[in-house]
């Protein structure tokens, strides 16, 4: 058996993917030699580790049990590159930490800019993307360490409190539902919103709790960060959800209202999460360090 790393991480490309050609470009690649690469693994020792389908490619158990070891070893192989990073100048190591919307706009760009000017041999691999899909990157050995909502089952994740993060409902002044009692979530459904881009975490977050209700959002406009969703609110734009953070970091004389949604699901608070902190190479033990000190400093 002659497997080299090349070998190992083009083959869980090509499974993250779901085909060859994806995952030979995502590996920097052609398509010939990606191809020549898993004929010469599979025939080194007699056996397929893909079903090749018209829909694409899905492991063998073969393949399966290859994928499991494979992700183990190009772990301790990037372990061991970010280790010696710290002893051999110029090489840059790189931490792979995805997060949800909230914790990448509004609680971690001071933070990472700081640890980076602190650490000038470390790269950060920054992903946004929903908590579920953050737990399933780290279970799968994707990523060093993901922030997400407590409001997603961690499994068998190592975590640890990051930040409160509640969400609020803000609307115009002139708004119907700015006079009276809180509207619950579903009694605003049946009004204009002004949305996040449909890719962002909380978006997603937030269509899929319009679906449990019952109802999809009526989203008039989408915007690119908080900052334009609440600017298009406070001009009458229709209502949003953003985080309390989101409120609060910004001027508090522009014309809207904002009222905490009661809902279980809008109480949120934000966890660290890895498969194990113990277990991170050295640059991903100092980021958690680094998290884990603004979240003290954030609670003073």
């Amino acid at each position: 058996m002659h497997f080299d790393l090349t070998d190992l991480r083009l083959y869980l490309n090509i499974l993250d993917t779901g085909n060859i050609t994806a995952g030979a470009a995502r590996s920097h690649l052609s398509l010939a030699a990606a191809s020549a690469r898993i004929r010469a693994m599979e025939a080194s020792l007699g056996i397929d580790f893909l079903e090749r389908g018209r829909r694409g490619v899905t492991p063998t158990p073969a393949g399966k049990a290859l994928a499991q070891h494979a992700r183990l070893l190009l772990q301790h192989a990037d372990r061991m590159q970010q280790d010696l990073a710290e002893y051999a100048k110029g090489v840059k190591g790189q931490v792979r930490l995805l997060c949800n919307t909230t914790a990448i706009t509004e609680y971690l760009p001071e933070v990472l800019a700081d640890f980076l000017c602190r650490h000038p041999n470390l790269d950060i691999d920054l992903q946004e993307l929903p908590s579920l899909r953050i737990v399933h990157a780290l279970h799968q050995g994707a990523a060093d360490l993901g922030i997400v909502s407590d409001a997603v089952d961690t499994h068998a994740l190592e975590t640890l409190p990051f930040r409160d993060d509640p969400l609020v409902l803000i609307m115009p002044l002139g708004h119907p539902l700015a006079v009276g009692a809180t509207p619950s979530f579903s009694e605003t459904l049946h009004h204009d919103y002004v949305g996040l881009s449909a890719n962002s975490a909380l978006a997603v977050y937030l269509e899929e709790q319009a679906l449990h209700a019952g109802v999809r959002m009526q989203i008039r406009i989408r915007a690119e960060g908080f900052d334009g969703v609440i600017r298009m609110v406070a001009r009458g734009a229709g209502l949003a959800i953003v985080p309390l953070a989101a409120i609060e970091r910004r001027a508090v004389d522009q014309p809207f209202k904002h009222v905490a949604l009661q809902e279980a699901w809008a109480q949120r608070k934000l966890l660290l999460c890895a498969r194990s902190f113990a277990g991170l190479p050295g640059y991903a033990r100092a980021l958690l360090d680094a998290l884990c000190a603004a979240n003290r400093a954030g609670s003073l």
